[in-house]
């Protein structure tokens, strides 16, 4: 048999498993295998253990290795501690320190430190014990850029702030000129990219690092905005460029090799846009290559909250409104082509925005929020007739069977009559009296929710139908709905306490609580849409209003 399937195979299954004890047995027969390669990519035994975070099995191997075979790189350059930097796997990164103390200056695949590995990884712990750790030569500046971009991309953004304010890493006596001037904030990666425009991208702010504690004291920002932690970080940013940069430099940090602002009136990350304007408020008059503001673009990709910035402007938002952009439209000739015609905001609120519709549940709520937009929607009107139509006529044959049901219930009396006397045998029983107003209850809030998606399926559904009248229907015919399922539910199990009676209680207390579980399976499948049909039908009645002022606090 080959030696590599007779020693290297186990070894690594052992290393794998972290079975010391078999790995034990062969190593005492053939001392080389451990620090030899056991696979085709040159890893070592203690890259696999490191690897797969058997932290035993690594204690017990470097017992019997020399200190230079701890240093091993494989095919790709990568050390065992680059994989317990990695894996974040803190007494194996400890022990490995112990035994070969400059290993966290040996570079790994890609020239990378062990320390750009955690970051990359999201392990904030390795990170700040490597920042103890490192030498202070080895870290070069393109590794403290890699490091500062690295923090962004992966949402670490308490070591971004770390990196950016505080500039040094608890690195012993370094003098980080690098970050004291503040080329952090307009430094570019490999994409030529700055930070503020991957922050642009963000829909989602963080309110806290997503891999660690939250920061002890965070930078002060608008106090318009909730006290996130990466529009304190785009604050900060923003702030040094304006501070170390020149008026005529500042533009063209976020607007090359593309512009900032836009991709974050696409995407709507108003706090983003708050920050920037805040500290400048003249780059809310920077146009695109279409002449478009941010406020058109926030206009035609239906960002409410980043439109109502034109009430900040007071009488210039006059010259926004009125203001030509071009706009694409089909050809009349060919309608495969576009061709660029001169509009005003209106007509991009107008045109419909496509990009929204799969954030609100139902065509009926999308139109809804489109028509406080304009009034140019006629396909989606008509997909939203069919919508609501759809879930009218599936709800009502709902609230159709549950009135049946409880009608017939109520006619037929659990524990029937007394012959002699002619009343319910159960009168007198708590249980009957709650059967009775839960049937009647269940009865009466069916034939409303009936009654409520009848006049749904009568609608005219006209647009302003779909703003004022439907979404209240349809919003009380499924509360009406819930309360009949509720009702008619806690019926039964009254039902099957007057039925059941005797004996044990085990089983009608079990059917009891079992009940709730059909109530519960409700609210759990259906809350996605009854929030959505909520937020659209009030919110949309607030969406243009005024709010905390956001650019001149």
């Amino acid at each position: 048999m080959h030696p590599f399937f007779k020693f290297c195979a186990p070894l690594y299954k052992y290393g794998m498993k972290g079975d010391w004890a078999a790995a034990k047995r062969i190593l005492e027969n053939n001392d080389k295998l451990k620090h030899a390669a056991i696979t085709k990519g040159w890893s070592t035994l203690l890259h696999v253990a490191a690897g797969a975070n058997h932290s035993h099995f690594v204690e017990e191997l470097l017992r019997i290795l020399d200190n230079e075979h701890v240093s091993l790189q494989d095919s790709k350059g990568n050390t065992a501690f680059c994989f317990a930097a990695s894996s974040g796997n803190m007494r194996i990164a400890k022990l490995l320190i112990e035994k070969s103390p400059h290993l966290p200056t040996v570079r790994g695949g890609g020239g990378y430190l062990p320390i750009q590995f955690a970051v990359m990884q999201g392990k904030c712990e390795m990170t700040w014990f490597l920042y103890s750790e490192i030498n202070r030569e080895e870290f070069e500046e393109p590794d403290r850029k890699s490091l500062f971009f690295s923090s962004i991309k992966t949402g670490n953004h308490n070591l971004f702030e770390r990196t950016i304010t505080q500039y040094a890493f608890t690195i012993k006596g370094l003098p980080y000129k690098w970050q004291k001037s503040g080329q952090l904030a307009w430094a570019r990666d490999e994409n030529d990219d700055t930070a503020l425009h991957i922050l642009a991208f963000d829909q989602t702010p963080l309110h806290s690092c997503s891999h660690c504690r939250d920061i002890a004291n965070p930078i002060s920002i608008n106090p318009g905005m909730k006290k996130v932690v990466t529009l304190q970080l785009v604050k900060y940013l923003w702030e040094k460029i304006l501070l170390k940069k020149k008026i005529s430099e500042v533009t063209p940090i976020i607007s090359e090799p593309y512009q900032a602002l836009f991709d974050a009136a696409v995407v709507g990350n108003f706090g983003f846009l708050s920050e920037l304007i805040s500290a400048y408020p003249n780059l809310i008059w920077e146009e695109n290559e279409e002449k478009h503001t941010i406020i058109h673009t926030a206009v035609s990709h239906r960002h409410a909250d980043i439109f109502n910035l034109i009430h900040e402007i007071d009488s210039q938002k006059d010259l926004i409104v009125t203001c030509m952009v071009n706009l694409s439209h089909p050809s009349p000739s060919s309608p495969s082509e576009a061709v660029m015609t001169n509009n005003t905001l209106l007509h991009l609120a107008a045109k419909l925005a496509p990009s929204r519709q799969e954030l609100v549940t139902g065509a009926a709520f999308q139109m809804c929020l489109e028509k406080r937009w304009f009034e140019e929607h006629e396909g989606l009107r008509k997909d939203g007739a069919e919508w609501m139509k759809r879930t009218a006529e599936n709800c009502m044959l709902i609230s159709t069977v549950i009135a049946t049901a409880v009608f017939s219930a109520a006619i037929n009396i659990p524990g029937g009559i007394d012959d002699g006397t002619n009343k319910p045998n159960y009168l007198n029983q708590t249980s009957f009296l709650v059967f009775a107003i839960s049937a009647g209850a269940a009865f009466i809030s069916s034939s409303t929710a009936i009654l409520i998606f009848l006049s749904i399926l009568m609608s005219r559904y006209s647009e302003d139908d779909f703003y004022r009248s439907l979404p209240f229907k349809l919003i009380f015919g499924l509360l009406t709905l819930f309360i009949s399922i509720a009702c008619m539910m806690i019926a039964f199990a009254s039902a099957f306490f007057i039925t059941y009676n005797y004996g044990s209680w085990v089983v009608p207390n079990s059917i009891a609580v079992l009940v709730c579980l059909p109530l519960l399976l409700y609210i759990y499948l259906q809350y996605s849409l009854w929030s959505d049909i909520i937020n659209s039908t009030f919110n949309c009645r607030s969406l243009f209003r005024p709010t905390k002022c956001m650019i001149y606090t």
